[in-house]
């Protein structure tokens, strides 16, 4: 009885529990705490915390054989970004890009933050493949960071990366509003936009399909993303498979998400995690989603300037591709100065630009290195 009862109080985690553990399941409890109460991308955030939690209290789930194992075989395979995107598609309006293609200058404009902390991530110690991985964060896209990560090879880094990624997508309301407001003057933040035109049906429906004949023929690693993205959108705009249109933005979104989040959450094991590489990997994809954010508002400037005061500077800053947060946060930032001023529709064109950006971004990188 005594041998039963001691095998039965070692099968418990208080004997197998580190500081670590305690440490990442206390970070993992914060995470949950911002993703309920404070709202901050609870589809997202939610599920990779619990994931987190889960792995610190019995690290055998994401092992070979364990659950959370197989759903992290499927990031691994490029197999939920992929569909994540064809999701994000299907759920997309890209009217306001089509309406003022000068939007895409400034989602590439965005992308000077992920090729800044390309080099700078080198310049501490990263190799080039790992620095490329870290890099990608600077877009704010979790999907596209795990992709490159897998394509590349960076399994190890692969946690870290997508814990740093979709935190910031999820903190995109606190992080930016200081750099707009920073790199911008109170009169430009009052800019008022014209309407944009009314974009017809037919030119929706050829949009998805010149990008992907473009992007695709230029880039054709780019192929799982950009061609999943045009996909769902193509759904969306056709108007004859509302099925799966409903389907790839409801159903199987969800679905997805729940398997990628866990089993993302599930990689930050403490001994995985709690490291000085991860602290670096953290700090970089920081200053890469900061760059970006700056230097989306600073071409947003230079825009401004050379259309005579006609575009408001704030839209930039959505050129990450965080959809559709970002645009809200442009919107939110310029109704602070001015109530009456409506710039959601706007900053949807450089968002929606910046998703298409950070994909490119990422198949530069894999045909840099022959992946």
């Amino acid at each position: 009885m005594a041998e039963t009862l001691t095998n039965l109080a070692h099968q418990t985690a208080f004997f197998s529990l580190t500081i670590g553990n305690v440490i990442m399941v206390a970070v993992a409890l914060v995470l949950m705490y911002l993703a309920i109460a404070k709202g901050y991308e609870p589809l997202l955030l939610l599920p990779i915390s619990f994931g987190m939690l889960l792995v610190n209290l019995f690290p055998s789930i994401i092992e070979e054989g364990g659950l959370l194992n197989y759903f992290f075989k499927l990031d691994e395979w490029a197999i939920l970004p992929s569909l994540i995107f064809l999701g994000v598609g299907a759920l997309t309006d890209f009217g306001p890009l089509i309406a003022n293609p000068k939007s895409f200058l400034l989602g590439a404009a965005a992308q000077f933050g992920v090729f800044g902390a390309f080099f700078l991530a080198m310049l501490i110690g990263f190799n080039p493949e790992q620095a490329a991985a870290i890099g990608i964060i600077g877009g704010a896209d979790g999907p596209t960071s795990i992709f490159l990560a897998s394509k590349l090879g960076q399994v190890e880094l692969l946690g870290p990366i997508a814990v740093a990624a979709y935190s910031y997508m999820s903190l995109v309301p606190i992080i930016q509003p200081p750099i707009m407001k920073l790199f911008t003057t109170e009169k430009e933040r009052k800019i008022k936009m014209e309407q944009l035109r009314e974009v017809s049906k037919k030119e929706r429906i050829l949009f998805p399909i010149i990008v992907t004949i473009v992007v695709c023929t230029i880039l054709p690693s780019t192929a799982p993303l950009v061609g999943m993205l045009m996909l769902g959108n193509l759904f969306r705009e056709s108007g004859v498979v509302r099925q799966l249109q409903e389907t790839a933005s409801n159903a199987l979104m969800y679905i997805v998400v729940i398997l990628l989040g866990t089993s993302v959450g599930a990689t930050t094991t403490a001994e995985a995690f709690l490291k000085m590489t991860t602290i670096k990997i953290v700090v970089l994809g920081l200053i890469a989603f900061a760059f970006g954010t700056a230097a989306g508002v600073l071409f947003g400037k230079l825009m401004c300037k050379l259309s005579g005061g006609k575009i408001n500077p704030l839209i930039g800053s959505a050129g990450v591709s965080a959809v559709p947060m970002a645009a809200r946060v442009s919107q939110k930032v310029g109704a602070e100065a001015d109530p009456t001023n409506f710039l959601l529709m706007h900053a949807m064109g450089p968002n929606v630009a910046g998703v298409i950006g950070t994909a490119v971004a990422a198949g530069v990188f894999m045909a840099i290195f022959n992946v």
